[in-house]
């Protein structure tokens, strides 16, 4: 398990986060509805070459749970102010679904600057949204107020759906345990309400090949966003560059973690 120990207050919420390594700076960061969990497997060896920085975002995790906004158009905030925080002005960025999203909205939006970028499925084409996330967000309060036993099944169901492959008990409760008790389960189905595509629309108009390089990493077997929009993304960014996992879903860090270890580390980058 990764550890983190240390608090950032931002807009008077605490945001855990992490640090391990040494070296240039690397920054980590998670999609939903996952926490920065989803890098244990993978930090350690990341950090044997860089200075790894891992946080879990507003909302998920170890970080605060408000009953307030936690949607996209505020996690780019966040990702700003703790990069300001940690006093970095170009690190590296290793980000997964709607942290992929948090990356390139900070970038294109807040002009947060990047020395390279490694996006894993990221949810950064329109329209988004399964018919679950639909329904949810017309019935929030219903999903809410679900019984405790409902909820974890069904949330069970949702974060094993995932990955290509059968996630262990270990990794199932690692995922599902910040959602299980009635903060978590009020903040599972509010994050999922809050999604918006008018949050994924305003980065996708000012998408260009930024000044630093991109790497678009895709398990090929992602039932949650398909490879076609994978390979858009990267016509978009990385001059069609796109890097396919084989027998991974969309929680290419369960699947194939040495793919993302690979993909982030290896050397010389185009």
């Amino acid at each position: 398990m990764l550890e983190l120990p240390n608090r950032f207050v931002f807009e008077g919420h605490r945001i855990a986060w992490g640090m391990v390594g040494d070296g240039e700076p690397l920054v980590l960061l998670h999609g939903t509805p996952f926490s920065s969990q989803v890098w244990r497997r993978i930090a350690p060896w990341l950090a044997r070459r860089r200075r790894v920085f891992f946080y879990d975002l507003l909302g998920y995790g170890q970080s605060d749970k408000p009953n307030e906004d936690v949607s996209l158009g505020r996690q780019n905030e966040l990702l700003v102010a703790i990069l300001r925080e940690w006093r970095l002005e170009r690190p590296e960025v290793l980000a997964h679904d709607f942290g992929g999203t948090t990356a390139l909205r900070a970038h294109f939006l807040d002009g947060a600057a990047y020395s390279r970028l490694t996006l894993v499925n990221p949810v950064a084409i329109s329209p988004q949204g399964s018919p679950f996330v639909v329904h949810v967000g017309k019935h929030e309060a219903a999903f809410a107020g679900l019984p405790a036993y409902a909820h974890e099944a069904l949330i069970s169901a949702y974060i094993g759906n995932s990955a290509a492959q059968a996630l262990s008990n270990e990794a199932l409760s690692i995922y599902r345990k910040p959602w299980i008790d009635e903060r978590g389960q009020a903040a599972f189905y509010r994050q999922i309400a809050q999604m918006d595509q008018r949050y994924i629309q305003e980065a996708e108009a000012r998408y260009a090949p930024p000044d630093f390089p991109v790497r678009i990493v895709w398990g090929e077997d992602d039932s949650w966003i398909p490879v076609a929009q994978g390979r858009k993304l990267a016509d978009k960014l990385a001059g069609g560059e796109l890097m396919l996992v084989p027998n991974a879903g969309h929680l290419v860090q369960e699947d194939a973690p040495e793919a993302i270890i690979t993909a982030a580390l290896e050397v010389p980058w185009v």
